[in-house]
């Protein structure tokens, strides 16, 4: 894997290991590559946000690691990235991977992709899942233009002024959540940007117990609240003694841009514009109408 790459500084390439992000399953190991099982094979250095999943991973897809594999997380990213740097310079591959879909996509990556191109070093990628689009491209809401925000802030005030920031952007939006800020962070989005804004919640993505939840902010604020309160699942006590959980799993939020005309079922013929006006229209071919019938 060597040779100058188009757009690289001169020299790309012709030295140095090359660094590959290899997009790995969000959910299900079978929706693995025959590429990626190859490459995990192949590789002798495998960089890992948790090395015990790549592990897994490998095992999954009956493939018998030979590389040399060691931890790049949070944690670690910036010191590790020097050390990875100096590997790819002495004509050492790099396979970067995370816990589940693309590197560098809020995960790991970001500082050693920027630091090899840096270094006049091959990147290249492995394609394959990623938990933004998967959740985009399900959502029924616009993707022709789209914005990813990654994880809100934790601090409330950064919190409000990015929200406020962003309910008038009229591009769809994607977030991730952890299941147990979801309410909240639903309830202030229903705030910023309006509580009839279309929204979906996807969760567990690929997964055996995928849920996809349509509906307006101040609706899935509602639900999510109602499954914090009391998770018949694996209830939990607070200190008063009663039951409390949190929307469980891989949580991504999609959002409609303001004025998208995007459109929810609203129960009957009924359903909510970009607007969050509800009417009942003439019929399917309508703008106007309701949506067609689910099939």
């Amino acid at each position: 894997m060597s040779g100058s790459v188009a757009g690289s500084p001169p020299g790309a390439g012709d030295e140095g290991g090359v660094l590959t992000l290899a997009a790995v399953p969000i959910g299900r190991a079978e929706d693995a590559s025959s590429r990626l099982a190859a490459e995990l094979a192949r590789a002798t250095l495998i960089a890992a946000e948790d090395t015990r999943r790549v592990r897994w991973l490998a095992s999954s897809l009956n493939v018998e690691l030979k590389a040399r594999v060691v931890s790049y997380y949070d944690a670690v990213e910036a010191r590790r990235t020097a050390d990875l740097i100096g590997e790819l310079e002495a004509g050492r591959d790099v396979l970067l991977v995370t816990d589940a879909g693309t590197p560098g996509i809020s995960d790991p990556g970001y500082r050693l992709v920027a630091a090899a191109a840096a270094a006049g070093l091959r990147v290249t990628a492995l394609p394959g899942p990623s938990a933004v689009t998967t959740a985009l491209a399900v959502s029924g809401l616009p993707t022709d233009r789209f914005s990813f925000e990654g994880f809100p802030p934790r601090g409330q005030g950064e919190r409000a002024r990015r929200f406020a920031e962003l309910a008038s952007d009229r591009r769809t939006q994607v977030y991730f959540e952890s299941g147990r800020r979801l309410a909240a962070t639903l309830a202030e989005l229903a705030a910023s940007h309006g509580a009839d804004r279309p929204a979906v919640v996807c969760r567990e993505l690929t997964k055996v117990h995928e849920e996809i939840k349509r509906g307006t902010l101040a609706d899935l604020a509602a639900w999510a609240a109602m499954v914090s309160e009391a998770d018949p699942r694996e209830p939990r006590k607070k200190k008063g003694g009663t039951a409390s959980g949190a929307v469980r799993g891989e949580i991504t939020l999609v959002v409609a841009g303001t004025g998208r005309g995007s459109r929810v079922r609203d129960g009957g013929d009924r359903v909510r514009d970009g607007s969050g006006r509800v009417r009942d229209g003439g019929g399917p071919g309508d703008p106007g109408g309701p949506l067609p019938p689910a099939r």
